[in-house]
């Protein structure tokens, strides 16, 4: 079987983050900006550089990041670069003019604005034009037909407001039909960098194999669409000085985040050290959704997993009869961590249930997923009732989910999920994990953390329930609601990220499958980081 870092050294390179108490300036960190925020650095540091300094370090990222994907003899390479009428475009110009210096057949397909460049973009030109590149203004049956090696695009960077249309649009849709690597400058033309939602409701962007970002990461790399369209990542700070980097509020998440609650089991224990979690839900029809969420909880080290069946009880699981399977209102709420909502169904039962866990012992843990949340969002009394509870609180939204709780559409969800998660948040004074393509974690006082595991073989029935007993599992053993969350979202994903490079799936990979590759990844995690 592959091991947890051969797993996690064959996904994108390796990236880290946090949040509550992870506002810092260590690059090593891999901070995410806003387009606001890139902005205000940008400003912050350009008086003290040469002018068009910026523009000449981002042509020559890009260049290099060009380089690494072409074959060793550069001559034989034909290379597109794609120049859009903004500063993207200059990083695009400076980026061709190196690439030919360096040997490579390049051509430029060049877009003037309708106003006056920027100096900047001005002088790129004209060390373009001083190079061995080419300007053609070739159709996109010219681009169809020709053998190109390399697409570099540099049409929009993180100022794109409106969708792409006419020609641009042609033009974006023709690269997308060809079978190459594709180079994004700074981030995918047609990606909203905040969001990673397409720019406008049926907008296309580039799907770049490889993006070199510059100055800081964008969240829109790294969430919703921007995962499918931006390929592998690469950071590229430009040479700036960490001091010129305020604290940010959004990182990539990653094992150092939550590594120091990683703990080798004590010879001297037994199933009280390690806490009872109890699954609340399972109403006629729905059995197996708390029966996944208790499995997971058992095989990631809960002392004792109860299942507390809204509808009729079985004797036992058969698969497990380590669970002890009970109807709901026979359940000790008092004694246990709680998850409530796999399959638990909305009667009014149901609602009853719920309403007895929020008045539970204010203390314990409370994890909320699935019909809990749909009740949730028809009950705002029980919203103001999660604000007495003392204890740690995680919420496991999916984006309709979420929707119903926010008031809105899952398509305005979706078009910035940070700025969804973070609302959610705040709503239920809990830490909330949006879930989806960079699932979104979102702490109570505003920051968010956008998982970099996992991948389509997710997008399945039962993985969110396997989700929940995961986390729950964690916090019943001790954790932190927040490093729970960050590290029980960001093991269901390299669960999933093994199983696939063994082999299995993205096709058909059953949520029963990840259970027992979350087992191997958590021991392999303490054996490596555990204390």
């Amino acid at each position: 079987m592959l091991n947890l870092h051969e797993a996690q050294a064959a996904r994108t390179p390796p990236a880290a983050g946090g949040s509550n108490a992870l506002t810092t300036t260590d690059e090593h960190m891999n901070p995410i900006y806003t387009v606001a925020e890139i902005r205000t650095i940008e400003q912050a540091i350009i008086s003290r550089l040469p002018p068009g300094s910026l523009m000449q370090r981002a042509g020559q990222a890009g260049a290099n990041a060009a380089l690494d994907l072409l074959p060793f003899a550069t001559s034989h390479a034909k290379v597109l670069v794609l120049a859009g009428p903004g500063n993207n475009g200059g990083d695009a110009l400076e980026t061709a003019a190196h690439l030919a210096h360096a040997g490579a057949q390049v051509t430029i397909l060049h877009f003037a604005g309708t106003g006056t460049p920027s100096a900047e973009r001005a002088q790129a030109m004209q060390r373009a034009q001083a190079s061995t590149a080419r300007f053609e203004d070739i159709n996109s049956a010219g681009i169809a037909a020709a053998d190109w090696t390399l697409v570099v695009d540099g049409l929009f960077g993180i100022g794109l407001q409106r969708p792409i249309s006419g020609a641009m649009r042609a033009l974006v849709e023709t690269i997308n039909s060809l079978r190459l690597a594709v180079l994004a400058l700074d981030v995918p033309s047609g990606l909203d960098a905040d969001t990673g939602a397409i720019v406008g409701p049926d907008g296309v962007a580039i799907r770049a194999t490889h993006t070199i970002t510059f100055i800081g990461d964008k969240p829109g790399l790294r969430t919703c669409d921007g995962r499918d369209v931006s390929g592998l990542v690469e950071i590229s700070r430009l040479d700036l000085d960490a001091a010129h980097f305020p604290p940010a509020h959004a990182h990539l998440n990653d094992v150092k985040f939550f590594a120091r609650h990683l703990r080798s089991r004590l010879h001297n224990s037994h199933k009280g050290s390690y806490g009872n979690v109890a699954v609340i839900g399972g109403a006629h029809g729905m059995a197996g959704a708390p029966v996944l969420s208790g499995r997971t909880a058992l095989y990631c080290g809960a002392g004792r997993v109860y299942i507390g069946f809204a509808g009729e009880p079985p004797g036992y699981d058969a698969s497990h009869p380590e669970l002890m399977c009970r109807a709901a209102a026979d359940i000790d709420f008092d004694n246990a961590t709680l998850v409530v909502g796999p399959g638990l169904g909305t009667a009014k039962a149901a609602q009853e249930l719920l309403v007895r866990a929020i008045g539970s012992a204010s203390a314990n843990p409370l994890l909320l997923d699935a019909d809990a949340l749909n009740l949730l969002a028809d009950a705002p009394e029980l919203q103001a009732a999660l604000g007495q509870r003392s204890g740690p609180l995680i919420a496991t939204p999916h984006p309709l989910e979420a929707a119903r709780l926010l008031g809105s559409s899952t398509a305005e969800v979706q078009a910035d999920r940070p700025a969804a998660a973070r609302r959610l948040a705040t709503l239920l004074g809990a830490t909330v994990v949006l879930k989806g393509s960079g699932t979104i974690i979102a702490g109570r006082d505003g920051d968010i953390v956008i998982n970099s595991t996992g991948n389509a073989a997710l997008a399945t029935a039962g993985t969110g329930d396997v989700l929940s007993g995961l986390c729950a599992s964690l916090l019943a053993q001790g954790w932190p609601e927040w490093e729970a969350a960050m590290a029980g979202v960001w093991l269901h994903g390299m669960a999933a990220d093994v199983l696939v490079t063994e082999g299995t799936g993205p096709v058909g990979l059953s949520a029963s499958e990840l259970i027992p590759a979350i087992r191997v990844a958590l021991n392999r995690m303490i054996q490596h980081h555990g204390r």
